[in-house]
């Protein structure tokens, strides 16, 4: 093995060597975004493709979710408290943006534990938290629901829009339609879940799948890694990642989620209903369940007219080959959720594109 100062050469010299056609998916933003930063696409060779997942949160969460989000901010005595990257996703016929600038009562906020303090702070008023995520941001809105009932907030609650990542890989694995040879799978989610779910993927599928950081060096050493493996014939879960990530991951993030939340069958943009791939919060918590509280109901999928992003979220479509890429969809005006979130791929291809 080469000294470190040569190690990203032999790496890009390996992953050159190899001449059969490959499809590697990642199933993260920030790999998404990190491989368009680095310029990583450009860089391994043209039969080697780096196909973009659905991994990106706000983007995967359903047009149907949106546009009940939209309906709850409407209820009066209702403020929202949301990350950022909610404010400007399209709804069918608004945003978040769009209602707060008709007097919506809409706050960003960094955690939800600013979510409990603005419910301390505004008693007469019901704040709900959005609940964002895959299980890396789960196990915080657990614990800022149980710190919730330790108070006593009455006013407090959560509208539970968290994903599980383990069954969308099933569904990509299992489409007869895409074939993806291995999966970069994600660092941080994978430092709560572990390894087993992927386990489970690889005894059924006989892909190979590597738990891989998130600096260019780790990206290509994930690919290296995924590429031995194809090379010898082997499909096994290996860790690329192991400053961080353990094989266990963290069980206590994951008993937290398991305290408040159950896995519930949840609707993704572009992959449909996935059953056990959502959460829901439990019933002995449920005057906390915005759903319920407020009676929020579902709303149907409407897909946005000439908008890709279900395709890309598949893994079916590279961001630059839909039709409004760029033209009609721009970070600045987008038409759908993958160019207005930072882990979006459309926004990672039109920011890090090369002229």
């Amino acid at each position: 093995m080469p000294g470190n100062d040569h190690y990203e050469e032999y790496l890009l010299r390996e992953i050159r060597a190899e001449q059969l056609e490959l499809s590697l998916m990642e199933v993260c933003g920030t790999h998404t975004m990190a491989i368009a930063k680095s310029g990583l696409r450009g860089l391994v060779p043209p039969n080697l493709k780096l196909l973009s997942g659905p991994g990106c949160p706000v983007c995967v969460t359903a047009q149907g979710d949106i546009d009940a989000v939209i309906e709850l901010v409407r209820k009066p005595g209702v403020t929202l408290a949301t990350f950022g990257d909610m404010m400007r996703v399209p709804g069918t016929d608004s945003s978040l943006q769009e209602e707060r600038s008709r007097g919506a009562d809409i706050r960003v906020v960094y955690s939800p534990l600013d979510a409990l303090e603005l419910a301390s702070q505004h008693p007469e008023r019901e704040v709900v938290f959005l609940g964002i995520g895959f299980e890396t941001t789960a196990p915080a809105v657990a614990v800022a629901l149980e710190e919730a009932v330790r108070r006593g907030l009455k006013n407090f609650s959560i509208m539970v829009l968290h994903k599980l990542v383990p069954p969308a890989l099933e569904v990509i694995f299992s489409d007869p339609d895409l074939v993806v040879d291995g999966l970069i799978c994600p660092g941080h989610v994978s430092a709560v879940i572990g390894t087993a779910p992927y386990e489970a993927l690889v005894e059924k599928y006989h892909k190979p799948c590597v738990v891989t950081g998130f600096e260019p060096r780790d990206i290509l050493e994930g690919i290296y890694m995924l590429l031995r493996q194809l090379r010898n014939g082997q499909a096994r879960v290996e860790i690329q990642y192991r400053r961080v990530v353990k094989p266990e991951g963290n069980p206590i993030a994951r008993e937290a989620i398991n305290r408040v939340f159950q896995p519930a069958a949840a609707r993704w943009r572009g992959l449909g209903l996935i059953p056990d791939s959502g959460l829901e919060i439990r019933p002995e918590y449920e005057q906390w369940d915005a759903r319920k509280k407020l009676g929020i109901t579902e709303i149907e999928d409407r897909p946005i007219k000439g908008c890709s992003c279900g395709e890309v979220l598949r893994g079916k479509l590279a961001p630059n080959d839909c039709p409004l890429f760029g033209q009609r969809c721009t970070p600045m005006r987008p038409v759908g959720p993958c160019m207005v979130s930072q882990e979006g791929a459309c926004a990672a291809y039109y920011r890090y594109r090369r002229i």
